[in-house]
């Protein structure tokens, strides 16, 4: 039985899903697993007995991701779960971004009250012309679950489409396009796109990444769109831009007090995944992690550790080890199990970083004096023994 504490409200659905005997507990201290959207876990005590965090959404900038890697708390995602419905929001703001759309019906609401509004909103209409987006170049920075969507989506809407992602996924590479040109620098896309969209996650090496130096590379009046998270636009560089015309229009959803009152800007309030079916996309696939985690020792989307998987465990134990990334680690504990009597029946070894996770299945019980050897080995961070009666 494991003991599950939200930190922000979950779709129902998600919760629906949790192994049966769990229960929800209202103290963070009691709790196994947490389930999180958007609240802030940098000033909170974590405690030693908190197994994994699983962010039902993609960006995990709340979470303290280091720390918990030395604890060996497994941190989840949720790529893909959401990728639709911010997709949606990203070609409304290309519409957005290209023609004056709220402007016009801010117009409306402004003149409702004349009566001659059908004949006045002819000769009003031309202060708010724009442009199409058909045979115009959209770059696409970040060919992740979103940006290949978007890539894919604007193509079909007759746009030229661009991406870059040096980190670009066997799988996502399947799902996009083959008339999306793909190319090597960000640079590239700056010197020949009309509208550029940014997806990339936000780290310390694309904080502040479309600045000055990238503004000057790019076309006169280019539109850039931004719904991933908006410290990777430096608004002091975006001001200098937009007053002076390098950047036509700046499409946001995270406004911020530095950026909100800018020109030629349109803002929505972080809608990107506020989609009912996000919503209930990202809690179904946090609970299903956190389910596989607890019962299984099995790691799929994580941001810290190594995905690793032997499946259902089924033998009579599972000992999965969260380690440093060092040599001899692995000798080391085989070597143990050879000491003790215990067989190995199937195991697997992965490594991320700094960070490394094994997993074996034996085929005898094992003790907890067993497991507080594993736990005194030199680079191991935490043990873990699961049996088919649960978590010993």
């Amino acid at each position: 039985m494991a003991r599950i504490k939200c930190l922000n409200p979950i779709a129902q659905v998600g919760l629906d899903r949790l192994a049966d005997g769990d229960q929800m507990t209202e103290k963070l201290e009691d709790a196994d697993a947490v389930l999180v959207r958007s609240a802030n876990m940098h000033e909170l005590a974590l405690p030693e007995g908190l197994k994994c965090i699983a962010r039902a959404g993609a960006g995990v900038n709340n979470i303290p991701i280091d720390e918990c890697a030395k604890k060996g708390i497994i941190v989840f995602n949720t790529p893909g779960a959401n990728a639709n419905g911010v997709k949606e929001l990203v070609i409304a703001g290309l519409l957005l971004g290209s023609r004056d759309i709220i402007q016009g019906s801010e117009w409306v609401s402004a003149n409702r009250d004349d009566p001659a509004i059908s004949k006045t909103m002819e000769k009003a209409k031309k202060n708010f012309a724009g442009t199409e987006i058909r045979g115009k170049k959209l770059g696409v920075i970040g060919l992740g679950a979103i940006g290949v969507l978007v890539a894919n989506a604007a193509h079909d809407l007759g746009m030229d489409v661009y991406g870059c992602d040096p980190y670009l996924s066997i799988s996502n590479a399947i799902r996009l396009s083959r008339y999306v040109h793909i190319v090597k620098t960000n640079e590239e896309l700056y010197r020949t796109c009309d509208y550029l969209t940014i997806h990339v996650p936000a780290l310390d090496s694309t904080r502040g990444m479309l600045n000055k130096a990238a503004f000057d590379q790019m076309k006169d009046g280019v539109v850039i769109l931004n719904y991933a998270r908006d410290i990777l636009v430096n608004d002091a560089d975006m001001a200098e831009a937009l007053a002076s015309g390098k950047v036509r229009r700046y499409v946001c959803d995270f406004p911020n007090p530095n950026n909100v009152k800018l020109p030629h800007t349109v803002f929505t309030p972080h809608l990107g995944a506020s989609t009912q079916e996000s919503e209930d996309n990202c809690a179904v696939m946090a609970v299903d992690e956190i389910n596989d985690y607890l019962a299984n020792g099995n790691i799929t989307n994580s941001v810290n550790y190594p995905a690793a998987s032997l499946g259902t465990a089924r033998k009579a134990a599972r000992i999965c080890v969260a380690h440093y990334n060092r040599p001899n680690v692995i000798s080391s504990l085989t070597a143990l199990c050879g000491q003790e009597g215990i067989n190995i029946s199937d195991m697997v070894s992965k490594s991320r970083g700094d960070y490394a996770y094994a997993m074996f299945d034996v085929e005898t019980p094992v003790s907890e004096n067993f497991k507080e050897k594993i736990s005194a080995m030199d680079n191991v961070i935490r043990v873990r023994i699961l049996t088919p009666a649960g978590e010993a």
